[in-house]
């Protein structure tokens, strides 16, 4: 009878973390090239979105055509043939037209604002006092916004693009550094 030797088994070392620090650093470089101009990032974001609504108005109007019913199709072609005319709004003048999504950005924080405020009282043993912060925030930001409307319209949806990819960046950091000491606690 021969006897093995009993070979050390280490997990291997989770190469995820590097990815995700990378992905965020990628992250944080475009909202930096994007805050370093707010009003180019505003108008292509209006174009980019125009040249989508353009594409899913064109494929509604194309789909409607499959209605089973008179009714569905009346409504499929007029919700495409709109999204369509957005599109086309948005990419033949996206400067007018961030304006234009600018105020609906801030009505559509002030509403989720005072949303957010009401459920913090049915959800207030949830940190509901996170979520009243959080409404408060909301509604102080469509007021800004509002108050230099409509100048805000050339800066707002770059500045909150930019924003937003430096927060999802740094999140993507710390959950890669996260990964990497768990991992070489586990390999410990």
């Amino acid at each position: 009878m021969t006897v093995r030797p009993i070979m050390e088994t280490r997990p291997q070392e989770d190469p995820s973390w590097w990815g995700a620090i990378l992905l965020g650093a990628v992250f944080i470089i475009a909202g930096l090239i994007v805050l370093g101009d707010v009003v180019a990032a505003t108008v292509i974001s209006a174009f980019l979105i125009g040249i989508v609504l353009i594409i899913a108005g064109i494929s509604e109007v194309f789909q409607s055509f499959s209605a089973p019913h008179w009714r569905s199709f009346f409504w499929r072609l007029l919700i495409g043939l709109l999204y369509a005319v957005a599109g086309l709004m948005l990419v033949t003048n996206p400067a007018g037209a961030s304006i234009a999504l600018t105020l609906v950005f801030a009505l559509a924080l002030i509403a989720s604002g005072i949303v957010r405020i009401v459920q913090a009282m049915e959800y207030w043993q949830w940190f509901g006092w996170l979520l009243l912060a959080s409404g408060i925030v909301g509604i102080a930001a469509g007021l800004v916004i509002l108050s230099k409307w409509p100048i805000s319209g050339l800066w707002v949806l770059g500045l909150v693009v930019g924003i937003d990819l430096l927060v999802h960046g740094f999140w993507w950091i710390t959950l890669g550094l996260g990964l990497r000491r768990d991992s070489r606690a586990i390999a410990a």
